[in-house]
């Protein structure tokens, strides 16, 4: 496939076109319904994609020899093939690649969803996607792949389903295989940018009051007395006896876990009462330190010596969350980026697109929040090539991901992603 045409569903800000250009396409169409995301990807491709793919004939789109798409999941029907396929997937977004398939009969077509996927709907989902694929004809692996950057060094943590389709005609397609022992070691370092290369580093900086409220958590971390770092949630209102706890007025219809973290809380702080009571007087006076900011949660591991800015950081709904410093949780489309301890600021959209395997000529979105949100819902570049390559063919690479390579004496080659020094 040195030469070939693409079409680009739901095509974001183009981590699909950046992947089958590089890897010698042309893309004849491309569609999305959000008008930032085309924005963005008609100033870097030179083109505007279309709009709302459910409103367009598929006999209106070009001819093209590989389809892409990263489509939304919803749930289908649990008719059961009796109906037809068309008839489950009628109503999702789904079944507009599929009628563009089935009318168009390109070679390949590559697909990606969230994790959820495999097991969406009891499997009900997966079983829908599959089959119809193969009922119009194509081969598709009878397993979902899941996939994601850190498995071939990229840092950051990003499980997604990866479905290849190979008309029944062109080729076989060999099963896909992953030794989940063998991921290759990460680091965050690769794709960070030097803080005298960032245009207004303040914006990206922490400021005065949050590096506050994060040393009110290190000096907990550091100061609690236990055999093991706690690696359930902290929730500082239940740092008491659990009578005293905000949930207690409402004990018998708690759920479960609720009771758990509740009872775990307590203990901690009835084998830390001293210390805990004294470290809430003082975390209390900073301004931030309510809500979400007053729990946290330390998912670092157990270390002698914890400190919080050796480390990945969010502010999540649930806490502030720490992260070993190997590899980034997955970039969302809200705003929980990522705060780099050691740099005590937070990840740059350049250094989000790096982590989406996008090179640095990418010209993303002028408003921050904007930018961070494309890129959250963007697919990695890097991983699209390795699996349009798997798709197309290619011996190395389809050796590279065999039983033989993968569980036998083969050796996982170095990472796949560019270089950003």
């Amino acid at each position: 496939m040195e030469q070939f045409t693409f079409i680009d569903l739901f095509c974001g800000i183009g981590g699909f076109h950046q992947a089958m250009v590089d890897l010698g396409g042309e893309c004849v169409y491309a569609s999305d319904i959000d008008a930032y995301c085309c924005k963005t990807y008609e100033l870097n491709y030179g083109f505007k994609p279309d709009g709302d793919i459910t409103k367009v004939k598929e006999e209106d789109i070009p001819k093209h020899d590989v389809l892409c798409g990263g489509f939304p999941c919803q749930a289908f029907s649990k008719a059961g093939k009796r109906l037809g396929f068309a008839d489950e997937t009628k109503g999702t977004l789904f079944f507009d690649i599929l009628r563009i398939l089935r009318y168009h009969k390109p070679k390949y077509a590559l697909l990606e969803n969230v994790r959820n996927l495999a097991s969406h709907n009891n499997g009900n989902t997966w079983r829908v996607i599959h089959d119809s694929l193969v009922d119009i004809g194509y081969n598709v692996i009878d397993e979902p792949v899941i996939f994601s950057p850190h498995y071939i060094g990229i840092p950051q943590h990003r499980e997604r389903v990866f479905i290849m389709c190979v008309r029944k005609d062109i080729g076989e397609l060999p099963p896909f295989y992953f030794n989940i022992d063998r991921i290759p070691k990460c680091s965050i370092d690769d794709i960070l940018q030097k803080d005298s290369e960032i245009e207004d580093l303040k914006r990206y900086q922490l400021k005065p009051e949050q590096i506050e409220w994060i040393d009110n958590w290190n000096e907990f971390i550091q100061g609690i007395k236990c055999d093991k770092l706690p690696g359930f949630p902290i929730w500082s209102d239940c740092l008491c006896p659990i009578e005293e706890s905000p949930l207690y007025k409402d004990w018998d219809n708690q759920p479960g876990w609720a009771k758990n973290f509740v009872r775990k809380n307590s203990e901690l702080w009835e084998n830390n009462k001293e210390f805990i009571n004294s470290w809430l007087e003082k975390a209390k006076k900073n301004n931030l330190f309510f809500g979400s900011k007053a729990k946290f949660e330390w998912q670092a591991g157990d270390c002698q010596k914890p400190n919080i800015w050796d480390h990945i950081m969010q502010i999540r709904p649930s806490g502030l969350r720490v992260k070993s410093g190997t590899y980034f949780p997955a970039l969302v489309a809200i705003t929980q980026t990522s705060i780099v301890g050691k740099r005590k600021r937070y990840l740059t959209p350049r250094e989000c697109a790096r982590l989406q395997s996008f090179p640095d000529t990418f010209i993303y979105d002028v408003k921050n929040s904007q930018a961070y949100k494309q890129f959250g819902n963007s697919i990695n570049v890097s991983l699209v090539k390795l699996f349009a390559k798997y798709m197309f063919g290619d011996q190395e690479i389809q050796s590279k991901y065999s039983y033989d390579a993968q569980f036998g004496k083969g050796e996982i080659e170095p990472s796949l992603f560019p270089d950003y020094e």
